[in-house]
């Protein structure tokens, strides 16, 4: 059976449902594929952070110092590399290396600065526009640190950001008590963006997922894409086991699961997973004020604030496995994260655990994703490759996609995210 729809979109996380939202918005219709369920992928479990300070990219200098200092340390490691012998592996570990210089973290910060400010401000206009529920809360995100060494490069990132227009405020230790009475005596410093958010992501996945469908969307779980047809450089009909799809438009937005999709049409993406790790509990006799970042041992916690106390939860989310396409959850990591909580937060003796995850980020070689047109393909978008941020540049992606197939210019400048630079 052939169905033919205005834009097709593959992947339901998101990037792809902000896709949909934004393209139902501007009156087109859409169809969207997911080889899972629809909004309960790589985002539905993270840190549900709203990041628009974060504009560095993974990819700069020092890392890869640190990353073999962590390596030396792997009981408490943030870090965690594949070994494989696999070329496209290998090929991106070589590029990522490469990368790690100032020039891109010069070319990545108007970038990053300018998605990450729209997606923000999305997040605000969605959420009030469509009275969602999903615990978001405009409070910025703590840093906090316990070693001089760290503060120092807490510091020189929140002078960055200064000097680009973004708002940070340096605490010192009297100051972070203050902010965060849950600090532990041996946090000495702290760093408060207060330009960030946070929410809980798995919810306005849920709400999002809703409003979709509400506006028209025709979803298609458990509907993987087995192959494609292509004439004169365009996608004219994509297969799944049950149907085939003719969009006059297709978006693949498939996460760490883009590369293989776009094998299908002679497109090589350099995206390796990135797999993460999050252990929600219930809510603890105190929850933290805000969202916080542990900056040595880079775990994300974020308080969940429900309609009442008894829906309170709190979640802990860190690790990042280079290359590991598993979403099974590792018990030592989950470990390791609430043992590096415990090391920064008085929290209760006795945490009661409801629910542990691991996902996979789409990471690219020099941390950028990668949106616009794809080569050699006039009719297809490509909107993947956002790593640990999918979700807070959900929106702002959907933006500047639905830019993109209605024919407009977008607000900024899109080369640093064009394919074509691999």
């Amino acid at each position: 059976m052939t169905i033919k729809t205005d834009i097709l979109i593959i992947g339901g996380g998101s990037i792809g449902l902000n896709c949909a939202y934004a393209l139902l918005q501007s009156g087109r219709s859409v169809t969207l594929l997911d080889a899972a369920e629809i909004g309960a992928g790589s985002s539905s479990g993270n840190a549900g952070h709203i990041v628009p300070s974060h504009i560095i990219p993974l990819a700069a200098p020092g890392v890869i110092p640190a990353a073999l200092k962590w390596l030396l340390d792997p009981a408490n490691s943030p870090f965690g590399l594949k070994i494989s012998a696999d070329p496209a592996y290998l090929r991106w570990l070589m590029q990522f290396a490469a990368a790690c210089t100032e020039e891109n973290v010069r070319r990545a910060i108007p970038a990053f600065k300018a998605l990450g400010l729209l997606s923000a401000g999305k997040f605000s206009e969605i959420i009030a526009a469509e009275n969602f529920d999903c615990a978001y809360a405009p409070t910025g995100l703590l840093f906090l640190y316990q070693t001089e060494a760290a503060f120092a490069g807490g510091k020189h990132e929140a002078e960055i950001l200064q000097q680009n227009g973004l708002p940070a405020e340096i605490l010192n230790r009297e100051a972070v008590h203050a902010r965060e009475p849950l600090a532990r005596a041996s946090v000495l410093g702290g760093v408060h963006f207060t330009g960030d958010a946070s929410l809980h992501p798995a919810e306005f996945l849920r709400l999002l997922r809703q409003r979709v469908l509400a506006l028209g969307a025709d979803l298609r779980p458990n509907t993987p894409v087995t192959g494609f047809e292509t004439q004169n450089g365009k996608i004219t009909r994509v297969h799944t086991p049950a149907e085939e799809f003719e969009a006059a438009l297709v978006i693949l937005a498939a996460g760490a699961w883009s590369p293989a999709v776009a094998r299908g049409l002679g497109l090589t993406l350099p995206i390796q997973p990135a797999r993460g790790y999050s252990l929600t509990a219930k809510a603890p006799s105190v929850l933290p004020r805000q969202a916080l970042l542990l900056g040595e041992r880079k775990v994300a916690i974020t308080p969940l604030r429900g309609a009442s106390p008894l829906k309170n939860r709190l979640r802990f989310t860190g690790r990042l496995e280079i290359g590991k396409m598993s979403t099974t959850p590792n018990p030592r990591w989950l470990a390791a994260i609430e043992r590096a909580a415990r090391e920064y937060l008085q929290l209760d003796e006795k945490l009661e655990i409801e629910e542990t995850w691991a996902g996979l980020r789409p990471t690219t070689p020099d941390g950028l994703p990668i949106i616009g047109f794809a080569p050699r393909r006039a009719n297809l978008i490509l909107a993947t490759g956002h790593a640990m941020l999918g979700l807070s540049l959900g929106p702002g992606t959907g933006a500047v996609v639905a830019a993109l197939a209605n024919g407009r210019a977008p607000a900024f400048d899109l080369r640093p995210f064009a394919a074509q630079r691999f």
